[in-house]
């Protein structure tokens, strides 16, 4: 089986997703240190328990997700969860790479890109397609007869029940989304024009705006509109360098 450097796929990931853009809440690249080369990736959303004893089953080498280990602010002590995820990975050698706001943003295979192909929503090429802060919301149009008829597109599309907040004959044409937790975008995406907003959370704020603003939104599950950036960032990488590459999805109910 064809084998490359950590090294190498450190880098490959890091011009792809070019982290160095990007104001975020942790550190993107290499986060544990494994095994100097690399055969076997295995992608998924968060570098849960059950993701990394998943991956060790599947004879990885290296682990590539989303929501990595460590984050600004939290306790940097090793216990508990952090001990019982920390020490699977170094028993057995295995690297594991972290890619957050990078993962989100790119415009082919992010998880933003990524969901609104899945859910057919076509967006605008030029600097109309971008809103928010740091340009991580995407903006773009789909034939669609009404806000409900889209949440249930939505909910087909991703295999679970969502949220949606407007009236359910109410017109949509320009659809914008921001995946995950992206509930505070959604006054950007009011002003930049949207008819309706998908993302992963609502919280309270969110429904009153909605309402008063004539805008839609759907939320869809954090964890169900960030499946599909990660898997297609691993096979994208792998084809490059002659990897062997397998999506493990925990599921989450969040």
């Amino acid at each position: 089986m064809p084998t490359v450097a950590r090294a190498t796929l450190t880098a490959c990931l890091d011009r792809l997703l070019q982290p160095e853009l990007f104001k975020d809440y942790g550190p993107n690249g290499l986060q544990v240190e494994g095994r100097e080369t690399v055969s076997k990736l295995v992608t998924g959303v968060t570098a849960s328990r059950a993701l990394i004893d998943a991956a060790i089953e599947a004879g990885a080498d290296a682990i590539l997700v989303h929501h990595g280990l460590f984050w600004r602010g939290q306790d940097a002590r090793v216990t508990g969860w952090m001990k019982q995820r920390l020490s699977r990975l170094l028993a057995h050698d295995i690297n594991l790479l972290a890619y957050h706001l990078p993962l989100d943003a790119h415009p082919q295979l992010g998880n933003n890109a990524q969901l609104a192909l899945r859910l057919g929503v076509h967006v605008y090429p030029d600097a109309r397609g971008r809103f928010g802060e740091q340009s991580l919301g995407f903006l773009g149009e789909r034939a669609v007869s009404s806000a409900a008829e889209l949440a249930d597109h939505v909910a087909k599309q991703l295999g679970r029940p969502v949220t949606l907040v407007a009236e359910p004959n109410r017109a949509v044409h320009r659809v914008a989304l921001c995946t995950g937790g992206a509930q505070g975008y959604f006054e950007s995406a009011i002003a930049a024009g949207a008819d309706v907003f998908i993302t992963g959370e609502i919280s309270e704020p969110q429904a009153h705006y909605a309402r008063e603003c004539g805008v839609a939104y759907i939320a869809c599950g954090h964890h169900a509109s960030e499946r599909y950036g990660a898997p297609a960032v691993g096979a994208h990488v792998a084809a490059e360098l002659g990897l062997a590459h397998v999506f493990i999805d925990i599921d989450n109910p969040a």
